[in-house]
């Protein structure tokens, strides 16, 4: 029996803010899959983001999603915990939310914990985030989506910020929590590590979408950020 795939685009005219941006777009995301967006700035690629969650939300039974978005949504007023525990906030009533806003139970510190420690801010818990560097702040939103879980990972540029040395090891933190994934990302060498199917854009359209697998090769890659 063929399980059909969480979503599907056929030949879709994709718009970001009233202009379109993508041109027959025909894609499909199947559960276990790790999807990377390849392309330079303003090719396209949070645009496809934004229509994949849009899609999976639209659904029936839409499936529980976690993500990291470019610009991470953190609150600056409040701490690291605070702001990685908000991954779970429409897991609990408004009340619920508020009492561990003004008192946190031990229990939920705990819960969040485990993935702080996870991105490297452990000891960081109390800290403002308006008082982290911008490294600092991207673990934050990385250890949020980790406390969430769900059924699939959607991020945009989600080590851009960190040291390089230790991005891989943060995408790996991520492959290991979510089975399907997408992530626009500008590294072609860390795409090919973490992905398991590389979709390329350029100029308004995906000219490659192919498994990482199989001969797919770095030049290859690389030649999407040419001209």
């Amino acid at each position: 029996m063929t399980v059909p795939p969480l979503l599907r685009f056929e030949g879709e005219t994709l718009s970001w803010d009233g202009t379109a941006v993508l041109d027959r777009v025909s894609l499909s995301l199947s559960r276990g899959e790790r999807l990377v967006l390849l392309g330079r700035s303003g090719s396209g690629k949070s645009t496809l983001l934004n229509a994949i969650r849009l899609k999976l939300e639209a659904q029936a039974s839409a499936p529980r999603l976690a993500l990291v978005p470019q610009d991470p949504g953190l609150v600056p007023q409040l701490s690291v915990f605070h702001n990685v525990w908000m991954g779970l906030l429409d897991d609990h009533s408004a009340a619920y939310g508020l009492r561990v806003l003004l008192r946190p139970p031990g229990r939920e510190r705990t819960r969040a914990a485990p993935a702080i420690a996870r991105v490297g801010l452990a000891g960081f818990e109390r800290r403002r985030i308006g008082s982290l560097s911008g490294g600092q702040k991207q673990r934050t939103a990385l250890a949020r989506a980790l406390t969430r879980g769900g059924d699939a990972l959607i991020a945009d540029e989600p080590v851009s910020a960190v040291d390089p040395r230790q991005s891989g090891d943060l995408l790996d933190a991520l492959a290991e929590r979510f089975d399907t994934m997408v992530l626009a990302l500008h590294d072609p060498a860390r795409a090919l590590s973490i992905g398991t199917r590389i979709i390329g854009i350029r100029a308004g359209r995906i000219v490659l979408d192919r498994p990482t697998q199989g001969g797919l090769s770095l030049p290859e890659l690389h030649a999407l950020y040419e001209g």
